[in-house]
């Protein structure tokens, strides 16, 4: 049995693509997953299987959600091992407590690189914003009062903005202490 994460991309957004978490929930369990939790309204949802393919997995889910929610939307998959990974070789800087600072974490969904993100998007504005690179994920921290003057502020409004998904650093943090619960 495996943990995974699946974190949907553009749900619950300003009104679109909604999608109810206890009926996703529902969902995720006819699936054949199992010890399933969601977290926020945010599309983050914690479950257990059996397959081992997060390929499979996620071309499950997508399916599911094309089909019951009538959404075409991206879907990442981990597992908590990869998280634990991810967040134990996060730079310094990043996932503190400093309530003026912003700490996200971008996921690049496969098959998209790192280097196809960077090309598009390009250098962090060094007085706003760093980054770092770590396995295919990108860790972003900005100045909340300097936000609009980012340059990865356009990742979301990008040609790749379909080809990642975005959470905070206290979200993944989150998602992996909940992943221990069950």
């Amino acid at each position: 049995m495996m943990r995974y994460v699946a974190l949907l991309r553009g749900i619950n957004i300003s009104g679109k693509n909604k999608i109810a978490m206890l009926e996703l929930k529902k969902e995720f369990e006819k699936l054949d997953f199992f010890e399933v939790l969601t977290y926020i309204n945010s599309g983050n949802i914690i479950f257990s299987s059996n397959i081992e393919d997060t390929d499979i997995i996620e071309n499950n889910i997508k399916l599911m959600i094309q089909n019951k929610f009538n959404l075409n939307i991206p879907v990442f998959i981990i597992t908590i091992e990869k998280l634990a990974m991810i967040l134990k070789n996060a730079p310094d800087w990043w996932g503190n407590d400093n309530k003026e600072i912003y700490d996200n974490i971008i996921f690049i969904i496969p098959p998209t690189t790192y280097e196809e993100v960077f090309l598009e998007i390009g250098e962090a504005k060094q007085e706003y914003e760093k980054i770092s690179n770590y396995k295919n994920v990108i860790y972003w921290s900005f100045d909340l009062k300097s936000y609009s003057k980012t340059n990865w502020i356009k990742t979301a409004n990008s040609k790749i903005n379909n080809k990642v998904t975005i959470r905070t650093a206290n979200t993944m943090k989150k998602l992996f202490e909940l992943s221990k619960t069950v």
